[in-house]
């Protein structure tokens, strides 16, 4: 039989996860984490339910994400906290990689300045310079995360390992390697063999998040060239390219 978990008061709790008391307290005041027993004496006591609930609460913390935005994930009505901790793990392990390149480059530095070495600019600022999704994991939750596609993409990309992420980003780059191609040929984003390849890009899409239709995919399009974020991290692969690619996707959709 399972082990029936001691209700905690709010002091035990925030003892045993680090926090404040004040902070449980602010949790329970917006509803996030509200204690659902009492003691004898008349005090709110958490069982294993809310205990879990902090758990996952504090994890949303140190990924990042707001209070409103936690609330309104927990609170959803097909709330399952086993795909959340999924999703938890993987976001954890986007943001521990970032981690450990990071001190990988302190590293670097460190040596550099002991033996007197001057690094290059690039080799300097090189770890700065890649755009990382995971940093906007939280505005992406908060903006879209009531969409199917949202949810769909949380749920497979928590599956996927080293390998399949390496897959992804050699598919990803090849396809901008072909716009980049075309574009360099003077191929106009309206011919098919453009449309052709932004097929193939939302077909990259539908099959390692979610299913991308059409109307979907010009959405992505006009957002490439609306969000300077993404335009210029599209536009490393080359320059003009997030344009080049909104009109070709843009295209395909029309066609």
């Amino acid at each position: 039989m399972p082990v029936m978990r001691e209700e905690l008061t709010v002091g035990s709790l925030a003892e045993l996860a680090g926090v404040t008391v004040r902070t449980l307290h602010h949790y329970d005041e917006i509803g996030l984490v509200v204690p659902s027993g009492r003691t004898q004496s008349g005090y709110r006591t958490y069982s294993s339910v809310e205990v879990e609930r902090l758990q996952e609460v504090l994890f949303y913390r140190e990924l990042g994400f707001s209070l409103d935005a936690i609330r309104e994930i927990t609170s959803r009505p097909d709330y399952d906290r086993a795909a959340v901790l999924q999703q938890q793990r993987y976001l954890l392990e986007r943001k521990a990689d970032r981690l450990f390149e990071m001190i990988d480059a302190v590293d670097r530095a460190i040596v550099a300045h002991r033996n007197g070495v001057t690094m290059s600019n690039e080799d300097i600022l090189e770890v700065f310079g890649d755009f990382d999704p995971a940093e906007y994991e939280a505005e992406a939750e908060e903006r879209w995360g009531e969409s199917d596609a949202y949810r769909q993409s949380a749920q497979r990309t928590a599956r996927y390992g080293k390998s399949d992420w390496q897959a992804i980003k050699d598919e990803s780059e090849g396809i901008y390697r072909s716009f980049v191609a075309l574009m360099a040929d003077g191929v106009p984003p309206e011919d098919s063999r453009a449309m052709d390849l932004a097929e193939e890009h939302r077909a990259h899409i539908s099959r390692w998040f979610y299913d991308c239709p059409v109307e979907i995919h010009a959405g992505l399009g006009q957002m490439y060239v609306a969000d300077a974020r993404f335009q210029k991290n599209i536009d490393k692969h080359g320059e003009g390219l997030a344009a080049y690619m909104a009109a070709a996707i843009a295209a395909n959709a029309a066609r």
